[in-house]
């Protein structure tokens, strides 16, 4: 077996050490430039891993031809991390700018004292909810394996950072270190979401998508008042010829025909409508922005919000959904039924997961900023045969 792989590789084996000597006497012969030597070596090192060893396969292969592509990936998202933060601060600046200077003065015109006292309460609370975890989520480290030798048990050894690995850790590119309960890294967070700041981010999203259907549905009728006005003074410039000239008769006193007399009429109601100024332009353009913005933002961040709700109710990240699936297939094809040992249950996964340890905390640590910590240390774990009940609220 050894033996048959070993004449399948030779012929790559050879054309690959030509290659790395033609690259290696273009860099003795010439003198290249310190910003090309590191990518030059780069390379070498992706040619050198497609014959390592006698094991190599066609995954292998092809994980080495696309590794440029990720590492190209890795360093659009970190140097565009502050933009894409950057873009999250100045749209939802914009809609709650739009809220408080056209919204709010009609709140307050039209509605009765009760739906006034509701929007404010709402629109405000909404504000806080997102901007407290907006901001957590982006400056709390999601928390880092340790450096040094430590009793902690651990699972493997990361082949980048050569340190251990305790259970449920990852390594993330972008941010060059491992992550403990590793979900992703967001480019919208400028950050990876972990242990420590994967409240933050669920939170952040459920609350933003509440924000934006609010925004959506409060602002629907305002929407179409909005494209129709624009549309109906849109037509008018268009169709707007002025007085015809057949007309005259009626000022010197001539009896115009009745087609005449029907244009003339049309004119002066037309001049005597107040005119459509900028201001208006602006308020209308501004209400059809915003109502398409939050509508759009709700349907997509809803459904992602939606998929890390099933993710947290199944007690398992993003990284792992796809690790359990691939064991679940495994052990389906052995007749043996796969479990995840980091799920506690449906309503308990729930419980860890927002720090829930008695019935207060599910208004004062879900609906309430709470800047709390995680369970655990995202070092260990329960297992779920040793302990049913979590936390037993």
């Amino acid at each position: 077996m050894l033996s048959f792989q070993g004449l399948n590789m030779r012929p790559c084996s050879t054309v690959m050490h030509l290659l790395l000597r033609c690259m290696r006497g273009c860099c003795r012969h010439s003198r290249m430039p310190r910003r090309l030597r590191r990518p030059l070596s780069y390379i070498k090192l992706i040619f050198k891993s497609l014959y390592f060893n006698s094991l190599t396969n066609s995954e292998v292969v092809f994980d080495s031809i696309l590794e440029p592509v990720f590492w190209m990936v890795e360093v659009v998202t970190r140097w565009f991390g502050m933009v894409f933060v950057f873009l999250v601060v100045a749209l939802t600046s914009s809609v709650i700018f739009i809220a408080y200077y056209c919204l709010l003065p009609l709140v307050l015109q039209t509605y009765s004292p009760g739906w006034i006292m509701w929007h404010i309460c709402y629109g405000h609370w909404i504000i806080v909810m997102i901007a407290f975890h907006y901001y957590k989520a982006t400056s709390t480290p999601p928390g880092y394996p340790p450096k040094m030798k430590t009793d902690v048990p651990f699972v493997s050894v990361c082949k980048k950072c050569i340190i251990p690995k305790p259970a449920r850790s990852h390594h993330c590119g972008i941010c060059k270190t491992c992550i403990l309960k590793m979900d992703h890294h967001c480019p919208w967070l400028n950050n990876c979401v972990g242990h420590y700041n994967h409240r933050y981010f669920f939170s952040f999203c459920l609350f933003l998508t509440l924000g934006c259907m609010y925004c959506s549905i409060s602002g629907r009728n305002l929407f179409i008042d909005a494209y129709n006005a624009i549309d109906h003074f849109r037509h008018m410039e268009a169709e707007k010829q002025g007085v015809p000239v057949t007309g005259i008769g009626l000022l010197i006193g001539i009896a115009p025909s009745e087609g005449v007399a029907g244009k003339l009429l049309q004119v002066l109601q037309e001049v005597s409508q107040p005119p459509y100024t900028n201001k208006d332009r602006m308020f209308h353009k501004s209400i059809i922005y915003m109502w398409v913005l939050t509508s759009t933002v709700s349907v997509a961040l809803g459904a992602l919000t939606l998929w890390h709700a099933i993710l947290i109710t199944r007690g398992e990240t993003s990284i792992e959904r796809h690790i359990n699936n691939k064991e679940t297939n495994r052990l389906a094809k052995r007749g043996k039924v796969y479990r995840n040992p980091f799920s506690y249950g449906k309503l308990n996964n729930w419980k860890v997961f927002f720090g829930v340890e008695k019935r207060s905390h599910w208004l004062t640590r879900i609906f309430l900023p709470s800047g709390h910590t995680p369970y655990g240390d995202g070092l260990t774990w329960d297992i779920y045969p040793l302990k049913k009940d979590m936390m037993p609220v």
